[in-house]
């Protein structure tokens, strides 16, 4: 029996990056050099739009999001405690379920062009596991459009919070999520008895999972953390399954203990994860890069108690880290860009989108003149392609 003849898409007119105009070729989810000899094409006019890879959002809360829902008035809040009472107050006041706001949110997402993401997602009591399945549920739905890390976020603390610990245990052995998270061992989670380094890394490790820790504390309360990090991750050999969320202390280094600081990190194989709050809090991912350190950007928290800001589209928050680095060198914009498609990529262990044959057929077309240019302008994203499948135009999943 003849088998079928393969399907080529043909996406006709495009300016990879913003080149010369060519054709893209998609075959079997991958950019291919040329149509295969006998193949079915499919063609889309590109209209001599910039081509420009699609973008991984490195660290996203899309369980505590009110992205759709009613406005929500947020009290003052001092420290994690009292955003994290917050948190429960919106969660207890929204009428939708997390399912259906998660999936609103990360669909918002993939339509602005993001193709992958580590979601976060938090496990308490005031929850349960609510979180963690209403994010899982959402990524099932979006499977094909948005590939989905899950970290099971102990928000609360696990020693300052009795029961977190069991809960966690549940979500790592529930098969829904690939990462078990942490949180500031050494600030907010040191009241009591207990090791949440201790605990986090052994259910990691107990269960083939990684590891996502958040390191808000600056100064040496957050780097000896990091330090403790790194040496647990080399005693288990866990390299390359273990991130840092924010590493406010690290932003805060520069010079020799900046670069020692980054060796101990790419020495034993620690990602970190940065999310554009401000000038301050950015880390100096160029420099980590150079010295072998994985970074990716990330949106954080989008219209939570948290703050009304945020709306998980990857460009503007790669605008957002141009913006607070005062970037004004094509490089540097463009530096911005890469962080939010390649550095994430190699995060999440994804393949680089880089529009050359054999890569993943995973790109945007927008009206622009550059990649600089694009970051600044933020134009509407006419066509979003996931494995070579048109899967967003105008900034709507079809």
């Amino acid at each position: 029996m003849t088998p079928p003849p393969r399907t080529a898409t043909l996406f006709h007119d495009v300016r990879p990056f913003g080149g010369p105009a060519r054709d893209l070729v998609a075959v079997d989810g991958l950019l291919v050099a040329e149509v295969p000899p006998g193949a079915v094409v499919e063609r889309v006019d590109g209209g001599g739009r910039l081509a420009l890879p699609t973008l991984v959002d490195a660290h996203i809360h899309p369980d505590k999001t009110s992205w759709g829902e009613p406005w929500h008035s947020r009290r003052p809040a001092h420290g994690i405690a009292e955003y994290v009472a917050g948190d429960v107050e919106l969660a207890r006041a929204l009428p939708t379920p997390v399912a259906e706001r998660a999936l609103r949110l990360m669909s918002h997402a993939a339509a602005q062009g993001t193709r992958a993401m580590r979601a976060h997602a938090d496990v308490a009591p005031a929850y349960g596991l609510s979180g963690i399945e209403g994010v899982a549920e959402a990524a099932r739905k979006l499977a094909g459009i948005v590939d989905v890390e899950l970290v099971a976020f102990p928000q609360h603390g696990v020693v300052r919070t009795a029961g977190v610990t069991e809960l966690l245990a549940e979500a790592a052995a529930s098969g829904l999520v690939t990462h078990i998270g942490g949180i500031d061992p050494a600030g907010f989670d040191a009241d009591g008895d207990g090791d949440q380094l201790g605990t986090v890394f052994a259910l990691a490790e107990n269960h083939g999972l990684g590891l996502d820790i958040h390191l808000h504390d600056r100064g040496e309360q957050g780097l000896a953390p990091l330090r403790d990090i790194a040496a647990r991750t080399r005693a288990l050999g866990l390299r390359g399954r273990v991130s840092v969320a924010h590493a406010f202390a690290v932003a805060g280094l520069s010079g020799r203990e900046l670069d020692e600081t980054a060796d101990l990190l790419a020495e034993a194989g620690i990602a970190l994860t940065t999310v554009a709050l401000s000038a301050t809090t950015v880390l100096p991912f160029r420099r980590l890069a150079e010295r072998g350190v994985r970074v990716g950007l990330g949106s954080d928290g989008v219209r939570d108690s948290w703050s009304p800001f945020g709306d998980a589209d990857m460009l503007h928050r790669a605008w957002l880290a141009a913006w607070a680095l005062d970037a004004r060198l094509d490089e540097e914009l463009e530096g911005c860009f890469r962080l939010a498609a390649d550095g994430g990529a190699e995060l999440l262990g994804l393949p680089k989108a880089d529009l050359r044959p054999g890569s993943p057929a995973d790109f945007m077309l927008v009206h622009g003149e550059c990649v600089p240019q694009v970051v600044v302008d933020l134009p509407r994203r006419d066509l979003v392609v996931r494995a070579g499948r048109v899967v967003a135009r105008d900034g709507r999943l079809v």
